[in-house]
């Protein structure tokens, strides 16, 4: 019976959650399995995956193949060094001790290299929500200074036209000046006189 590492994917349409198996070959994707060694979710970034590292070392010495994917997975998480590292015990060429304390250190390298990602990923999305925050202020800025040029436009139309308004009223209230004479009113005038 050849056995596989492999994925075996659950979750719903558009959102795969897998889980790390060991099954038989022959069987299907999402068929029986022997055991569960682990869960993979690629929606998060970086993606989340938690292995159990002893159980797929064994299955790993015991035969079981992993597919492509599963195979960068486990490298990913260490379970292929761990691997190689208790074949290089087995055949003397290191001891436990040393293969413990060269796994322990790749993977002390392995979890900063994971927290500088994580931290450079916050602080790109906060760099872009700071981005965002300031070109909407500038808007806002802009909008506001337009509405203040609105509303002074405004005043002062309003002030013209009072204005204008006074100047109508007073032009009704003063009194009526005589008005230019007329050459024959002129004429007439000193024709009056001479009488």
């Amino acid at each position: 019976m050849p056995v596989k590492i492999r994925l075996q994917r659950h979750g719903k349409k558009g959102k795969p959650f897998y889980w790390i198996v060991a099954a038989d070959g022959r069987s299907k994707r999402d068929g029986r399995m022997l055991e569960k060694l682990g869960t993979y979710n690629p929606n998060t970034n970086p993606a989340t995956i938690d292995l159990n590292i002893d159980g797929t070392v064994k299955w790993l010495q015991n035969g079981a193949q992993p597919t492509d994917t599963a195979k960068a997975i486990l490298s990913y998480k260490g379970a292929m060094l761990k691997n190689h590292l208790l074949g290089g015990v087995r055949k003397g060429a290191i001891t436990e001790e040393q293969a413990e304390e060269k796994f322990n250190a790749w993977l002390e390298e392995k979890v900063a290299k994971i927290e500088k990602k994580e931290t450079e990923l916050a602080k790109a999305k906060d760099d872009a929500k700071a981005k965002i925050l300031k070109a909407e202020k500038e808007i806002n800025e802009s909008r506001i200074t337009a509405v203040e040029e609105a509303e002074n436009e405004a005043v002062k139309a309003a002030a013209d036209a009072k204005a204008s308004a006074e100047a109508a009223a007073k032009a009704k209230e003063a009194p009526e000046e005589e008005a230019p004479q007329t050459i024959d009113d002129v004429v007439e005038q000193a024709k009056d006189e001479e009488k």
